[in-house]
C-alpha cells in the first residue's frame, strides 16, 4: 500500500508537536511496512508534482488552514482519505451551534462567497472516510461540535521516542550550571503559550524559570518582557533530538504548560517519559488515569492554581520510576501499528464498495439490454 501524507504548505517551515508527530508517524509505518506481511509505504506527499490518485490512499493531518481542499481532491479522485484533525477538545455542542450560525450569517452577507473556517474544518471532516482523535476529548469536541458520525472516528495517541525514556540530567546541568529546582516550559514563545503568565505566577519564588522553543519575529517584544525576570533563562529553540532537549527535561524539577489550549501536547508527554511531574492547562485532550500524583491541570490564568501545584511537586516529588509508568505504553511503534491496521481496513472496505459498485451497474446494464431484447421482440410480434 502506498501512503500520501498531506497537510498545509507552510507546515515544515517552523518545528512543534505538529511536525513531529507527522515525521514521527511516517517514520514509524514505514518500519512496521518494511517487517510484516502486509507491505506499507508512507511518505510525505508533493501535491505540485505529484498526483493524489497515484497513492492508494491518503492521510491529511490538520482539518484548518485550508487543508478541506486536499480531502476534496482526493474524495473526487476516489482515494479514501483519513483525518487526523487536531481540533481543540474546547468545542462542545453549544460553541458548535453558534459557530454555524455565524457561519450562516456570513454566506448570506456575502452570497455565499465567503466560507468560515469552521465550516471548511467541518467539510474535512464530513469527506473523510476516516477520523483519528488524540484522545477522548478531541473525539467529544468532534462529535458534538462538528456533528461528525460517531462511527467513523478512531482514539490513537500521539507517541513518543524512546530517548525520552533513557534520558540523564547530567548533560543539562554541565551545559547551563544550573544545578537545584528549576521550572521548564518548552514550546513556542508568545502569548498564546503563556510564559508570561508563568514567570508572574512565579514571580517573588527566587525560582529559575527554563525556557526552550523558538520565538517568531512579531513576538520577540513578548520574549523581551519575559526575559525582564531575573529568574528566567531562555536557550532558544533546540531540534527535536537535540540531546540537551531529552536531559533538560530528566533535570527538571516540574513542566510546566499554562497556554491558552492544547490538543495533545507532545511536552508533556515527553516529559512524563523523562520522571518529571507536569502542571498544565486544562483545555487539553489528554487523559491519563490515575495520574494527578504527577500531573495538575488549571485554568491557564489561574495563576494560584499554577503555582500551587508547582510547588507542591517540588516539595514532595514523585518518583521518576513511577511517573514513566503513566506514559510506558505510548510509543510511537505501537500508534503506527493501530493507524496502519485502520488504512488496510479502509482499503479493503473502499475496495468492497467499488466490486459492489461494479456488479449493480453491471447488473443494470444486463436488466437494460434485457429490456430492450424485450422491446424489439415485441414490436416484431406486433408488425407481423
Amino acid at each position: 500500500m502506498r501512503v500520501g501524507v498531506l497537510s498545509y504548505p507552510m507546515l515544515f517551515q517552523r518545528d512543534g508537536g505538529l511536525q513531529i508527530q507527522v515525521r514521527e508517524t511516517i517514520a514509524a509505518l514505514n518500519r512496521i511496512g518494511a517487517e510484516t506481511s502486509h507491505p506499507l509505504r508512507a511518505q510525505l506527499v508533493d501535491p505540485n508534482r505529484e498526483r493524489l490518485d497515484s497513492f492508494d490512499l491518503i492521510h491529511v493531518f490538520s482539518a484548518i488552514n485550508g487543508n478541506y481542499r486536499l480531502v476534496e481532491a482526493a474524495n473526487e479522485m476516489g482515494v479514501p482519505v483519513v483525518l487526523s484533525p487536531l481540533l481543540s477538545p474546547g468545542w462542545d455542542r453549544g460553541s458548535g451551534l453558534r459557530a454555524r450560525m455565524a457561519d450562516r450569517i456570513t454566506g448570506r452577507l456575502t452570497s455565499w462567497n465567503v466560507q468560515t473556517s469552521y465550516a471548511q474544518a467541518k467539510r474535512a471532516l464530513q469527506l473523510a472516510e476516516l477520523v483519528i482523535a488524540l484522545g477522548e476529548a478531541e473525539r467529544q469536541a468532534i462529535v458534538s461540535g462538528f456533528l461528525t458520525d460517531p462511527a467513523k472516528i478512531r482514539v490513537f495517541p500521539n507517541g513518543i521516542s524512546a530517548r525520552f525514556f533513557t534520558s540523564r540530567p547530567e548533560l543539562f546541568r554541565q551545559r547551563t550550571g544550573i544545578t537545584g529546582p528549576f521550572v521548564l516550559m518548552v514550546g513556542s514563545i508568545n502569548p498564546y503559550k503563556n510564559q508570561l503568565g508563568l514567570v508572574q505566577a512565579l514571580a517573588d519564588l527566587n525560582l529559575p524559570v527554563v525556557l526552550i522553543g523558538r520565538v517568531a519575529r512579531q513576538d520577540q517584544v513578548y520574549l523581551d518582557t519575559v526575559l525582564r525576570s531575573p529568574w528566567v533563562r531562555w536557550l532558544g529553540a533546540l531540534d527535536h533530538d537535540d540531546p540537551l532537549l531529552a536531559s533538560a527535561y530528566c533535570a527538571a524539577s516540574v513542566v510546566a504548560l499554562p497556554s491558552h489550549g492544547e490538543v495533545f501536547p507532545l511536552a508533556v508527554l515527553e516529559s512524563l517519559a523523562a520522571g518529571t511531574p507536569v502542571v498544565m492547562t486544562d483545555e487539553n485532550a489528554l487523559d491519563l488515569q490515575e495520574s494527578a500524583f504527577a500531573l495538575r491541570k488549571a485554568k491557564w490564568h489561574d495563576a494560584a492554581a499554577q503555582r500551587s501545584a508547582i510547588l507542591e511537586f517540588i516539595d514532595r516529588p514523585p518518583t521518576r520510576e513511577t511517573v514513566r509508568t503513566l506514559v510506558e505504553q505510548y510509543t510511537w511503534q505501537r500508534v503506527a501499528a493501530e493507524i496502519s491496521k485502520c488504512y488496510f481496513e479502509l482499503q479493503g472496505s473502499s475496495m468492497k464498495r467499488v466490486r459492489d459498485e461494479d456488479e449493480k451497474l453491471a447488473a443494470t446494464s444486463a436488466d437494460e439490454r434485457s429490456l430492450v431484447t424485450q422491446q424489439i421482440v415485441e414490436r416484431e410480434r406486433t408488425s407481423s
